[in-house]
């Protein structure tokens, strides 16, 4: 997509990370997210995972945030080894945004150090499951009984991308 720009992702884009990330958990069907966040939780997100997290943001020439991804470290596969999130704005998606936006996070990925980076994804989501499918992500682990905070059972499969 011409005239993009992905930059590092920073404090003061935390407001609009949240506006677009609530607009697809209000969608619905593709998060493992249920209620809105606020500015604070992703601000959050990104003081709690310190100089091991790293994300970038996607803009559109007129300024509009129109995609980001993040990564930090996974909470439970141990050292080198990096959880994803990746978030386009609805109406955005297929022009690009993500696989630039994975250009920049698996190089700065790999200059942290870690080994590999965790995609876990709702089985249901077949568009975020074919995204890291597209950017070279093999499965290595399906959970069917995976449920969502609100109890409903929608499966999840984590995959991998190895950086080394």
């Amino acid at each position: 997509m011409s005239g993009l720009f992905i930059t590092r992702i920073c404090p003061a884009d935390a407001r609009e990370m949240a506006e677009l990330l609530n607009q697809i958990i209000a969608i619905g069907g593709t998060t493992a997210f249920l209620n809105p966040l606020t500015s604070a939780e992703i601000q959050d997100w990104m003081t709690s995972a310190g100089p091991a997290g790293v994300g970038f943001v996607a803009r559109k020439g007129d300024g509009q945030m129109v995609g980001f991804q993040w990564v930090d470290p996974h909470p439970t596969l141990g050292e080198g080894v990096a959880q994803i999130a990746s978030f386009v704005r609805p109406g955005a998606m297929g022009i690009g945004i993500g696989s630039q936006l994975f250009d920049a996070t698996r190089d700065a990925t790999r200059a942290l150090g870690y080994a590999w980076i965790d995609a876990t994804i709702r089985a249901d989501n077949e568009s975020g499951l074919t995204y890291y499918q597209s950017r070279g992500f093999e499965a290595y682990r399906t959970d069917p009984d995976a449920r969502l905070s609100d109890g409903r059972r929608v499966g999840k499969i984590s995959k991998r991308y190895d950086l080394v």
